[in-house]
């Protein structure tokens, strides 16, 4: 579908579905819940302190984008969401929580003298 601008260009018209982009963010909400909780428990586990467990959390957040991408398809994401670099960035600190607490908790459980 397309219209012509006054300048007799033509522009494409983009309709999104309210309820299917609040549905995908959904999943990707709880995937990235999930996967905090997970490499949090991971990096508790293999003893990640310091600079080296913040590293890990920004690979596993990125690793999940780049999956979430490739489901979608790495040139159809658009049909999917409305924003890559938002797919990303959205929840990044708020999964940090998770993260730091499902690792302090495990690494205290594991490495304990």
């Amino acid at each position: 579908m397309s219209s012509k601008s006054r300048n007799g260009n033509n522009r494409k018209v983009v309709a999104y579905s309210d309820l299917a982009i609040r549905n995908n963010l959904s999943v990707v909400e709880y995937c990235r819940t999930s996967m905090a909780a997970l490499s949090g428990c991971t990096a508790g586990v293999l003893g990640l302190t310091g600079l080296y467990g913040a590293v890990f959390y920004i690979f596993a957040v990125t690793s999940l984008w780049f999956m979430i991408l490739f489901k979608a398809g790495l040139s159809n994401w658009k049909n999917y969401f409305i924003s890559r670099k938002a797919l990303l960035t959205n929840g990044f600190f708020g999964q940090l929580f998770t993260y730091i607490l499902c690792w302090t908790f495990i690494y205290g459980m594991v490495h304990v003298y």
